[in-house]
């Protein structure tokens, strides 16, 4: 059962003492108009006699006579020794006696915005915010420590200091920035200091803070195609031009890149895990792409969002660590090892740019919170996220396993399943003639959580398929899940799989 809203604070009630409606009339529309709007919810309680008359600075007399109406009228319900609520009941009612809004018709062209943020698609993406099966991004939940997470938040937050309660430094807390640089250096093969990193509040923040540093409007950006639809839009409001690369088996055709725009400014790319498809870069193109940043005095953005998972081999080191000039900004994120409404990551920056990232940074969200980060350093430090990335790592292997076997099994050699190897996603494609955005606009309401394929290519020539996260499905119910996504395909155009 949803939770209802709770709390007396006092509604917006005017009253004028001098006009032709008595008070206890006004006091009555006010909370009736409030009510029927939801601007006052049901189960939401409203103050006291006592208190509103306190605020309004009136007698109580007209209120009790208001509040009696409302209560005759089934407005709101009394409830001894809690006080006074807006009726649950009216629920239902709403749609019925709620007075119509006018309709207004804007022209999009007239209207006071920017023309950058009209770029933006503005139909939704029902399939991201759910949370079931085949959702990207989604972790394994029943298998997260709870217990101890719960009790290092409860002890830090336990421990609040006045100088935790002012502003922080943009960077980020030290010892936390100090636990990561120990991380990345060992597990990632990262060169930083802790003077490098900046915390920010996941990889998208980072996305975002890298473009405001380093593009000037109409700057020439290389991006993987298909790529991560999020960081387009993030070089979009930053008025970028953007020039899609082709991303093969290799990662990233820098050779290609050269011939679309040599001159670009940064390179955006996902080498150990390759977004959408996930393709591994090789190591000649990491070298290439390294080579023409250095020839051409541009950046390379490397997104290392979810490096951790890989299940054939061991996880690739970092391109940042190739580099011995500088010209890589690194991220990272703990979204996926941990849990996305976390939003902790960070940016390893080069030291010549710290400086422009802090004063970027500062106007942007002034610094991180403390809490998480205290909490996170002694999580890593006591060992329990070396333990929970090894044992999550054999758990979404057996998951990725069902996965691929119940696709094949249910959709034979009509799909082809792609970037098994790494991650907590593949890629499925679908037959030509089916729509993956159609298709996974209908799937939503069958609580299944399809990410379009085709949502990842900035051009027209785009592959229809499905990006299917496996972290939240258990193995033993992939097979059911499988079944109903074919039954989800078989529904357009009469696709029936199983070739």
């Amino acid at each position: 059962m949803k939770k209802k809203p709770r709390g007396a604070a006092v509604p917006m009630i005017v009253v004028n003492r001098q006009g032709e409606k008595p008070l206890h009339r006004q006091i009555y529309d006010g909370f009736r108009a409030m009510i029927l709007e939801r601007r006052l919810q049901p189960g939401q309680q409203i103050p006291s006699t006592r208190a509103l008359a306190g605020e309004l600075r009136i007698s109580r007399i007209p209120i009790l006579d208001a509040y009696a109406q409302l209560l005759a009228e089934g407005y709101i319900e009394s409830r001894s020794g809690s006080g006074t609520f807006v009726t649950n009941s009216l629920s239902d009612q709403f749609l019925s006696v709620r007075p119509a809004v006018a309709s207004v018709v804007n022209d999009p062209a007239s209207d006071a915005i920017s023309r950058v943020s009209r770029l933006l698609p503005v139909e939704g993406t029902p399939w991201f915010r759910g949370a079931g099966s085949f959702s990207v991004g989604q972790i394994a939940y029943d298998h997260f420590p709870f217990r101890v997470w719960s009790d290092l938040v409860t002890r830090h937050a336990k421990r609040v200091r006045v100088s935790s309660m002012n502003y922080s430094d943009p960077m980020g807390s030290e010892e936390f920035r100090e636990v990561i640089a120990a991380y990345l250096r060992a597990a990632r093969a990262v060169h930083c200091e802790a003077s490098q990193i900046m915390v920010v509040n996941g990889s998208q923040h980072a996305l975002d803070l890298s473009a405001r540093v380093l593009l000037d409007p109409d700057s020439p950006v290389w991006i993987e195609e298909p790529g991560y639809q999020f960081l387009r839009h993030t070089l979009m409001l930053a008025g970028s031009r953007l020039v899609p690369v082709p991303v093969d088996s290799e990662g990233l055709d820098v050779a290609a890149g050269v011939k679309l725009c040599r001159n670009a400014r940064v390179a955006y790319v996902t080498p150990s895990h390759q977004y959408p498809l996930g393709s591994t870069m090789s190591t000649a193109r990491r070298l290439q792409l390294l080579e023409w940043a250095h020839r051409y005095k541009a950046w390379i953005v490397e997104d290392d969002y979810d490096s951790e998972y890989r299940y054939e081999s061991m996880p690739v080191a970092s391109m940042q660590g190739l580099d011995p000039g500088s010209r890589v900004i690194y991220i990272g994120t703990f979204s996926k090892t941990l849990f996305p409404s976390l939003r902790l990551g960070y940016i390893v920056i080069p030291s010549t740019l710290v400086g422009r990232f802090v004063a970027v940074r500062q106007t942007n969200d002034l610094c991180p919170s403390l809490l998480y980060q205290a909490a996170l350093a002694d999580f890593m430090s006591g060992g329990h996220f070396a333990r929970h990335v090894r044992k999550t790592r054999q758990l979404y292997a057996e998951r990725r396993n069902a996965l691929a076997q119940s696709l094949r099994r249910e959709f034979g050699s009509e799909t082809e399943i792609l970037g098994a190897e790494a991650g907590m996603h593949l890629v499925v494609t679908l037959p030509p003639g089916l729509s993956d955005r159609k298709i996974s606009a209908r799937a939503t309401q069958e609580g299944l959580w399809l990410w379009p394929l085709s949502s990842a290519y900035a051009g027209t020539n785009a592959r229809q398929g499905f990006i299917l996260g496996f972290g939240g499905t258990k193995a033993d119910e992939m097979l059911h899940q499988v079944r109903r996504l074919r039954k989800a395909v078989h529904g357009e155009s009469g696709y029936s799989g199983r070739t």
